[in-house]
């Protein structure tokens, strides 16, 4: 008889356990939903703000497809760079070119549709002039790269255009 009663206290301990596991499924389970589409919409969000943060550009777009356009006709630029603070006076020495994005709709809209930027030259030289001269000498050595894409999202936010890909440096001296 003990073993008998024990096995019916046994049964409806697995069937109490059985309904509140089932309880506790149907009530999480669509949290959990809401929890995972938040999550996806965030993961999409940052992939989202990773291609439209992607200000180099290049990435995405073909090399075929881009355009060199020199800046001042590929003549050097002598720009004064920020004190460093050893009391001397430090200058970069840059050639540069701009890679514009052929299929892009504003590629037409500025300079004559092939790439030619020569009337727009001496804002281009001067947004340069500005981002280059706030650096330091340390600065220009060590983060050229972050440099460059100070350059180019100052450029993009000049025209409000993202038809500007890439800026290189073809020459870069620092004394």
């Amino acid at each position: 008889m003990k073993k008998n009663l024990i096995t019916v206290i046994i049964l409806a301990l697995v069937v109490v356990n059985l309904v509140l596991t089932a309880v506790l499924t149907i009530t999480i389970i669509p949290e959990t939903q809401k929890a995972n589409e938040l999550i996806t919409k965030v993961c999409s969000a940052i992939d989202l703000d990773l291609v439209a943060g992607d200000t180099a550009g290049s990435l995405s777009i073909n090399v075929a497809d881009m355009v060199d356009y020199a800046v001042n006709d590929g003549a050097s630029m002598t720009i004064n760079l920020a004190d460093s603070g050893d009391g001397s006076l430090h200058y970069a020495v840059l050639v540069i070119s701009l890679s514009l994005d052929s299929t892009s709709e504003d590629y037409a809209t500025f300079g004559d549709g092939a790439g030619n930027l020569a009337a727009q030259d001496n804002i281009i030289s001067d947004t340069i002039k500005t981002v280059v001269a706030s650096h330091t000498i340390e600065d220009m050595r060590q983060n050229e790269d972050a440099v460059k894409e100070e350059i180019l999202e100052a450029l993009q936010g000049l025209f409000k255009s993202a038809f500007i890909v890439r800026v290189n440096f073809s020459s870069a001296t620092y004394q």
